[in-house]
């Protein structure tokens, strides 16, 4: 009889497993990559020779030398990630894609996400100052498919509420489109 109760245990795993997938297939289905480059994730390598990129990145290499990290907010519609940080002096090329954990302090935006004036994801291409650590675990984020570096936030700064392009000039933005630069999905 036990044997048979397993087999029955069996089919309704496949079956829960089954569903799961579909739902997470018709997650993504409703997210589009928003990359013009040679495949997804990549930033297309003539936008970064573009002269407004390379005067921006000039700008950003005379910035002060810290314990702090430079933030853009990127908000897609149900997804996890928090945006893109890079250090001082680095390029928005070289920036990573985080999911903030919140343990000391909650992320810039943390509101409701329902009944409020301020909707949740207000604050997309805002640029902050933020500090705090990564802590060395990959989270996955199962409505875009990543798997993205954590960073443990623990204050912030609001630096610009329109800082312009973050990767190049034109670069195109939805709510329901997945970033230009992001690891690769598996």
């Amino acid at each position: 009889m036990k044997h048979d109760t397993t087999r029955s245990e069996f089919r309704g795993l496949r079956l829960v497993f089954g569903l799961l997938a579909g739902f997470s297939a018709l997650l993504l289905s409703s997210c589009t990559a928003s990359s013009t480059g040679s495949g997804a994730g990549t930033l297309p390598a003539s936008a970064m020779n573009h002269p407004a990129v390379k005067s921006r990145n000039a700008q950003i290499a005379q910035e002060a030398p810290g314990n702090y990290y430079i933030g853009r907010r990127w908000w897609t519609d149900g997804t996890r990630f928090w945006g893109y940080l890079r250090k001082p002096g680095e390029t928005w090329s070289q920036a990573k894609l985080v999911i903030m954990n919140e343990s000391v302090i909650k992320q810039p935006d943390r509101v409701p996400e329902e009944g409020v004036e301020r909707p949740h994801g207000y604050d997309h291409n805002y640029e902050y100052r933020l500090w705090g650590s990564f802590t060395g675990v990959t989270v996955y984020d199962p409505n875009s498919n990543f798997r993205i570096p954590e960073f443990k936030l623990s204050k912030y700064e609001l630096l610009n509420q329109n800082p312009g392009f973050l990767f190049w000039p034109g670069e195109q933005y939805g709510t329901r489109r997945l970033p230009p630069k992001h690891p690769a999905t598996f």
